[in-house]
């Protein structure tokens, strides 16, 4: 009876060291990856929105800015208010990472707001007035700050997507993936529709 009490409790001294070996050569291969990229997916993502969110929160008071001075200016003064009404209309929680169709809505539509925000700042250098209001000017150092914030954020985006899903398509994530999170899918990501989609566009006043 002794004997066999000796050899369960040798087994399990022998027991516990094997479990925690095994625990660390399983995190060596990689077995956290998968979740740890999809978390950084996640926060990287949350930037890029919140960039997009300070930039349309600028937005109404340079178009009152450039009202005030450019009063004329109706049509370039509206299209940038509805360009920013559609962005902002358009859902963007962590539900559009699996929804390409979706992204490239939105993508679509932050790209008209860049566009219109152009054409709103050419309007500034027909009137020297506007150009020289402190108003102005320090709107106009946001906006630029913002649109570097963007393209840094997307960026980062960009590189932690494409990391996420590499590992889901090689060695040895496809095996996790396979055997513990088969419910985690393939990220969506932003598309280039320009050369330097990935800088920050041009804002001259």
């Amino acid at each position: 009876m002794e004997t066999l009490q000796n050899t369960a409790h040798a087994r399990s001294f022998w027991q516990l060291p094997s479990l925690l070996a095994l625990l660390l050569l399983l995190t060596g291969c990689g077995i956290n990856n998968i979740p740890t990229y999809d978390e950084k997916v996640t926060s990287a993502w949350a930037q890029v929105e919140n960039q997009y969110q300070r930039r349309a929160d600028l937005i109404p008071n340079l178009v009152e800015t450039v009202k005030g001075f450019a009063a004329q200016e109706k049509e370039t003064l509206t299209a940038v208010m509805e360009a920013r009404s559609r962005a902002t209309s358009i859902q963007v929680d962590e539900s559009i990472l699996n929804n390409p169709e979706k992204l490239q809505q939105f993508q679509q539509a932050q790209g008209e707001l860049s566009s219109a925000l152009s054409r709103l700042m050419a309007v500034s250098e027909r009137y020297p007035d506007l150009k020289s209001n402190q108003n102005f000017l320090a709107l106009q150092s946001q906006l630029e700050g913002t649109e570097n914030r963007i393209a840094v954020a997307r960026r980062d985006f960009i590189q932690a997507v494409e990391r996420y899903n590499t590992e889901l398509r090689t060695f040895p994530g496809r095996i996790w993936h396979g055997i513990l999170y088969s419910d985690l899918e393939p990220r969506a990501n932003f598309e280039a529709t320009t050369e330097n989609a990935q800088n920050a566009p041009a804002v001259e006043f």
